[in-house]
């Protein structure tokens, strides 16, 4: 495998699981007191990605409960920037399968030079 490779399926594995962190903040989203995760992507040595999972400790709102009256804290998920994620994700997944797609065809010009 060469480098190139190994960073585009590096990145796609670290973007596998931004998608799962994300489906989890989004089906968690009107859970009481639920902290989502952050993902962050720290680049390794010599070659690729890797994933870091975080809770930031921002606070959910405070609401009144119907039923009993007593205070409680709601998850700090926000909708608005998971929905930002399930946009732009798809799209770093087509970039990087782009990366792989353009080595390919440039193995294939120096295949077909060398022929």
């Amino acid at each position: 495998m060469s480098v190139i490779s190994g960073i585009a399926l590096s990145a796609l594995r670290s973007l596998d699981k931004k998608m799962e962190t994300t489906a989890n903040n989004i089906a968690n989203a009107n859970t009481d007191g639920f902290k989502r995760d952050r993902v962050e992507f720290q680049e390794t040595y010599p070659q690729g990605v890797k994933v870091t999972l975080s809770k930031p400790d921002e606070p959910g709102a405070v609401v009144v409960d119907d039923i009993s009256g007593e205070f409680k804290e709601t998850s700090n998920v926000s909708l608005e920037e998971e929905m930002v994620d399930l946009i732009t994700t798809p799209l770093q997944y087509k970039l990087d399968l782009e990366v792989l797609k353009t080595e390919d065809e440039m193995l294939q010009s120096l295949i077909d030079i060398k022929a």
